[in-house]
């Protein structure tokens, strides 16, 4: 392939890994408030259901599955949604490093 099909390629795939990044953006805030509303109803049944003094409820409620699960997808979720970014970032530089290529030839044809 040539530079020119190298640099069109990955435009290409840039803009698909843009177009993930929506998707996976979403999927990682939905999982965050799922978190976060299953943490909060987890704390208040400890607090009224059990009684549990407040500074306990934020050691035990981690350990509570559903609560950890939730935790456990948002984790994914997140790891899912930063390894779209950073690869966005790697198609971004080798598009760089091609159009440097590009303009080097390009530029030593006098």
């Amino acid at each position: 392939m040539d530079l020119i099909q190298d640099l069109q390629q990955k435009q290409k795939e840039l803009d698909i890994s843009i177009k993930q990044l929506r998707n996976t953006g979403t999927e990682y805030a939905n999982a965050e408030r799922t978190y976060k509303m299953t943490l909060r109803t987890e704390a208040l049944k400890l607090r009224a259901d059990k009684g549990m003094p407040v500074t306990l409820i934020d050691k035990t409620v981690y350990g509570i599955p559903s609560v950890a699960d939730a935790r456990f997808n948002r984790d994914v979720k997140e790891a899912v949604y930063r390894a779209n970014q950073e690869a966005i970032n790697s198609t971004k530089l080798q598009i760089r490093i091609i159009d440097s290529q590009i303009s080097r030839e390009w530029g030593n044809t006098k």
